[in-house]
């Protein structure tokens, strides 16, 4: 059998993984001893690159049955293939061990290239690959993003990010008062019209591509839900910042092709940004308390520098519309601060 690299050989995951590839070796010409990390996210997935004698690259996920079902991002790959979208293909699957063998998106994210003058287009190729993200063929297998789902995202907020991350642990009225502002966000994100949903639609899940750009990945968790969960994750990313200018400019651009497309957005595009920006509030504060739990219980304080731009767009939602100013105040409360409340819708 031949091994990876002596520094590999202790982690029983890779040697697991080391059989299983060498025995797909011939088949897809291997060569083994360039198997390399190619990437990890905040799951428990990890991503390793192999090549071929044929110079070509291969993607390999391991995903721990323990804590990863491989299955649905198997399904959802196919069904996205089939929309003409630009995903992964799974050329072998060990579902058992949880191992994929998939096709090789490359290397540059769209996080690694955007800039003032790349980003028109690419976030162009990024809102027509939504567009048919959203309107494919309705599968009656995903799940809904239903109340539930929704309340544990939010939930997220108050004990991993309040509770666990600030020290804060709310009194009666506050946590009334935030209930509220959940039951006022929840209201809203489910009277939106629903769709396919990836889940993570943003710059690190895309991938820079020479055809049919974007390539899309981290889709295993789609859902459908509201129509505007995917923009807003685009668009308000995690990890990268753009004026509220282009946000908007990007936002009618999507509306308009939305439109064109005959998806369900409103007529009215104030009420469709009302819409996406409650949406994006709740994903935000599911986001906050995602990234302090990946710190807190995973040891993963990479994403903590994350938390300020993704805390800055749940403060400008929150000020913006007089409903949400119990989270206004909750906010300055646990952090110790005074800021203006901005203009009211």
């Amino acid at each position: 059998m031949l091994l990876l690299y002596e520094s590999m050989t202790t982690d029983t995951r890779l040697s697991q993984l080391n059989i299983w590839l060498n025995n797909l070796a011939d088949k897809w010409s291997l060569d083994i001893t360039s198997l390399a990390p190619a990437s990890s996210d905040a799951s428990f997935r990890r991503y390793f690159r192999v090549l071929s004698s044929k110079n070509d690259s291969f993607i390999v996920m391991d995903a721990p049955p323990s804590h990863e079902d491989t299955r649905p991002f198997i399904h959802i790959s196919r069904l996205m293939a089939q929309s003409a979208l630009n995903v992964p293909l799974i050329l072998e699957e060990n579902v058992t061990e949880g191992f994929l063998l998939l096709s090789d998106l490359g290397n540059q994210t769209y996080l690694s290239c955007l800039n003032e003058k790349t980003a028109p287009a690419l976030y162009a190729d990024a809102m027509s690959a939504l567009i048919k993200i959203q309107t494919s063929q309705r599968d009656p297998s995903i799940p809904s993003y239903d109340r539930d789902l929704l309340t544990r995202e939010l939930m997220l907020f108050p004990e991993w990010y309040l509770t666990k991350h600030l020290g804060i642990q709310l009194n009666d009225s506050q946590t009334k008062d935030l209930n509220k502002v959940f039951e006022l966000i929840l209201q809203n994100n489910l009277a939106q019209p629903q769709v396919l949903v990836h889940r993570d639609y943003h710059s690190r899940n895309l991938m820079l591509t020479s055809q049919n750009n974007p390539g899309i990945l981290d889709f295993q968790d789609a859902v459908y839900g509201p129509i505007t969960y995917d923009l807003a994750s685009l668009l308000r990313d995690a990890y990268i910042e753009w004026e509220e200018t282009e946000q908007l400019d990007w936002a009618i651009r999507y509306w308009e092709m939305a439109r064109k497309a005959q998806l369900p957005v409103s007529n009215e595009f104030g009420e469709f940004y009302k819409d996406f920006e409650w949406m994006g509030l709740q994903r935000h504060l599911k986001v906050l308390g995602i990234f302090a739990r990946l710190y807190h219980r995973d040891g993963k304080d990479a994403y903590l520098k994350d938390l300020p731009l993704v805390l800055k767009y749940t403060r400008k939602v929150a000020e913006r519309y007089i409903d949400l100013k119990p989270l206004v105040r909750l906010l300055d409360t646990a952090e110790g601060i005074n800021r203006p409340d901005g203009l009211t819708f």
